[in-house]
């Protein structure tokens, strides 16, 4: 029997069986594609939040030295400016990054750390149990295999099989229909690593890819056609230019598609021993280019929760990947919802309104540093658990430690920091899961923080059974019994 079986081996799937298999657990991938990663995938940047989660695993410097560049100031309509360098964190920038490098960064340190990917393994059925769950799948020649596994989780798209399978509806209703999507060369370079503009009628958005290709999405207005409708070069082009203005000599697509962007969440991201993640639980519009980041979150969440309850700690963990990751991915739906609704506004007084409320809102510290918290990631805190200390459930920015290191590097291969002012703390029983590191500052307190970087709990120094209690709750049971107090 396998510990966790995951379906689905995108940026989601990935970052979870890494963090399984780094914890030691057994997991099994099952991806009904081939193993081949296409270079066609949708998605083109890492947000901030999900490069701390990466810096956590050791993985942000590597896929930032692979990137094709940062941005600093992105402009969302003519007047709206936000500015990512104001971020605080260690990234302070979009990062530019085809999906497919991420999938590549993220597979090789799966595999390295021993999960199980099948490829061509398609899943025909689901059934569960109070002690385990059973997965059907087909492999290519047809043969269909049972598995069986303590938990599952589905990273497997918006058409998600496991979904399905556990009988979530997926509500929501499509936002806008036949965007084109083409890879293309230009001869003529945009000033702006991002450039999108749209007139009410059309817009277009350009992206580069670092290999010579340039990402395009485009949008017309009169022109609702079914995604099966062909699409060539001078249809993307012709959108393009009367959108930006010009169509940067654009030429050779290597490919061309069209689809439709849906709003759509489930209302349990947890039935039973199964779990929803990524575009399986929630998909959104592409405006603000938040749905792998959020999927990656969802991911990094859920990780450490499955490995707590595989070792001892108490089941109810795992009903906090709902109440944690439910909110946020609503709130993301909203917010790109907001984004692509203000894009395709068609009145020209309407988009001197966006521009000018838009404009002058922005300026406002407290509004600027909201809608780059939120885009980015960095501004989500989770709600605290009745009776914590409010501060439980934060982002924990990270810092610099007294010896040289920092709190993010502390957390790698899915540890526990303990940031301990006096250096010491009893985690006798933790050790293999826990590291007692010494903040530059603090304020005297003892802080336990999580594995995804949010804070686990507030601690009295020399409470021993406090810190004990919460090691039990998050951590799972010790490997060795603690020192009685």
């Amino acid at each position: 029997m396998t510990d966790v079986i995951v379906v689905g081996a995108g940026p989601t799937g990935l970052l979870l069986a890494g963090d399984l298999a780094e914890a030691g657990l057994s997991v099994t991938v099952l991806e009904r594609r081939g193993s081949e990663i296409s270079n066609l995938s949708r998605a083109f940047g890492v947000h901030a939040r999900t490069l701390e989660e990466l810096d956590a695993r050791g993985l942000a410097d590597p896929l930032v030295a692979r990137s094709v560049g940062r941005v600093t100031d992105a402009r969302l309509f003519a007047a709206v400016h936000v500015h990512f360098d104001e971020l605080p964190s260690r990234f302070p920038y979009l990062l530019i990054t085809p999906q497919y490098t991420v999938e590549q960064v993220l597979r090789e340190r799966a595999l390295a750390a021993g999960a199980e990917l099948l490829y061509d393994a398609e899943v025909t059925g689901l059934t569960q149990d109070g002690a385990g769950v059973v997965v059907e799948s087909r492999g290519p020649d047809g043969t269909t295999t049972s598995r069986r596994a303590a938990y599952v989780v589905g990273a497997d798209g918006v058409r998600s099989r496991v979904r399905e399978a556990i009988g979530q509806p997926f509500p929501g209703e499509s936002v806008i229909r036949s965007i084109m999507l083409a890879d293309v060369r230009l001869t003529e370079a945009p000033e702006e690593t991002l450039t999108v503009n749209g007139n009410g009628d059309e817009f277009a958005f350009l992206a580069p890819f670092g290999d010579g290709w340039w990402r395009v999405f485009c949008w017309d207005r009169r022109d609702d056609v079914p995604e099966s409708a062909p699409l060539g070069l001078d249809e993307v082009r012709a959108v393009t230019e009367r959108a930006l203005g010009t169509d940067h000599g654009m030429s050779e697509a290597r490919w061309t598609s069209r689809f439709h962007s849906d709003e759509r969440q489930v209302p349990e991201y947890r039935v039973g021993r199964v779990f929803l993640a990524g575009d399986a639980a929630h998909c959104h519009s592409p405006a603000g280019g938040m749905g792998m980041n959020t999927g990656l979150q969802d991911a990094a969440n859920l990780s450490w929760k499955l490995a707590a309850v595989l070792r001892g700690a108490p089941e109810t963990l795992l009903d906090t990947y709902q109440s944690e990751r439910h909110p946020v991915g609503r709130e993301v739906l909203q917010a790109s919802g907001t984004l692509i609704r203000l894009a395709m506004l068609r009145s020209g007084l309407g988009r001197a309104m966006r521009g000018l409320l838009g404009g002058t809102a922005i300026r406002i510290p407290a509004v600027h540093s909201r809608a780059i918290g939120r885009l980015s990631g960095v501004g989500f805190d989770y709600a605290a658990p009745e009776g914590a200390d409010r501060r439980t459930g934060d982002r924990a920015p990270d810092q610099d430690l007294a010896d040289g290191g920092r709190l993010y590097e502390a957390l790698r291969g899915g540890s526990f920091a303990l940031l301990a002012p006096s250096g010491t703390a009893d985690v006798a029983g933790w050790t293999d899961r826990v590291r007692v590191v010494v903040p530059t500052a603090g304020t005297g307190e003892c802080v336990l923080i999580r594995p995804d970087g949010h804070v686990g709990a507030i601690i009295a120094p020399g409470d021993t059974a406090a810190t004990h209690l919460a090691l039990a709750a998050l951590c799972g049971a010790p490997t060795t019994q603690p020192s009685a107090t």
